[in-house]
């Protein structure tokens, strides 16, 4: 057997792929080392990849604060619910509109289109949630992008690539469209579904703007929305803290740019953490068959 021989383009690839790797996570670890850096080194602009004067100020800070756990739980209400519901419905309206039999398919699937191409635009749609009551209800973050159609438009396509002999020898064991969904196509679905479920996840964990112009009431802000506040006016935020003498200790050893880093990173750690125990589905989560053969 011949050995495959290593070329110089790639070596190239391999250089470069790296270097791009490189350029994506030494922003994180500078961020990581400012968090646990003291606030004069940062101050000094002393810190680059390693802590400056160790301390821990930034996340005690960060610990007793009730603002940012608060935002996040509500964050992780919003993810949790809201990709639930997008994979029900990706899944309900991705079976039908799979199948050629549907009457009128190719008019039902335009119109989808249609509506992710053109939206309703942001003052119709917050017209709509204001009129509807939704307004400071987390209901409000979920209920206007319940049905990501470009998602369900992958799915639809990986419905469509499964072998229509599954679906016939269910109908011939006598069960319903809604018992073939759910017991034959449904189970089939996994790597779809974790693909485009962690896609959902990304957009909730990551949209601000939904909270900033839907919560009136800074105390319902996800965290994302939370975040952006932070990096306007951290210091108002310090000086509402309070006086006690453990705050003012741990003040004294942090800045504004420190507790930033510290929530910053905290706040992209979930994803971070769910990524790599998903990111296999992106490889063949499109592209894996049922049947082989």
């Amino acid at each position: 057997m011949k050995k495959n021989k290593t070329t110089p383009f790639d070596v190239f690839l391999i250089i470069f792929l790296g270097a791009i790797c490189i350029i994506c996570v030494l922003p994180f670890i500078h961020l990581l080392a400012v968090s646990f850096s003291d606030n004069a080194a940062v101050s000094a602009g002393k810190v680059g990849f390693l802590p400056v004067d160790f301390t821990l100020a930034s996340y005690e800070y960060v610990i007793k604060g009730a603002k940012f756990f608060r935002a996040m739980g509500i964050s992780l209400i919003r993810v949790a619910l809201g990709t639930l519901l997008n994979l029900a419905l990706m899944v309900l309206t991705a079976y039908p509109l799979a199948r050629d039999e549907l009457r009128f398919r190719k008019a039902y699937v335009i119109f989808f289109v249609i509506t992710m191409l053109f939206s309703g635009g942001m003052i119709p749609t917050y017209l709509l949630v204001s009129k509807l009551g939704l307004k400071n209800n987390i209901l409000a973050l979920i209920l206007p992008g319940a049905l990501p159609v470009y998602n369900m438009i992958i799915l639809m396509n990986f419905i469509r690539g499964l072998p229509k002999e599954l679906e016939e020898a269910a109908w011939i064991d006598g069960a319903t469209p809604f018992q073939t969904l759910t017991m034959v196509i449904f189970p089939l679905l996994g790597p779809s579904l974790a693909t485009v479920g962690l896609f959902q996840m990304v957009f909730h964990w990551n949209d601000w703007f939904s909270g900033l112009i839907y919560m009136s009431n800074p105390n319902l802000y996800p965290l994302q929305t939370y975040l952006q506040t932070l990096l306007v006016n951290f210091e108002q935020l310090l000086q509402s803290s309070g006086n006690g003498a453990d705050i003012t200790a741990i003040l004294s050893k942090m800045n504004a740019r420190t507790g930033r880093a510290a929530q910053l990173f905290l706040g992209a750690l979930p994803i971070m953490m769910v990524y790599p125990f998903l990111q296999k589905y992106f490889t063949k989560g499109l592209t894996l068959g049922s049947v082989k053969g």
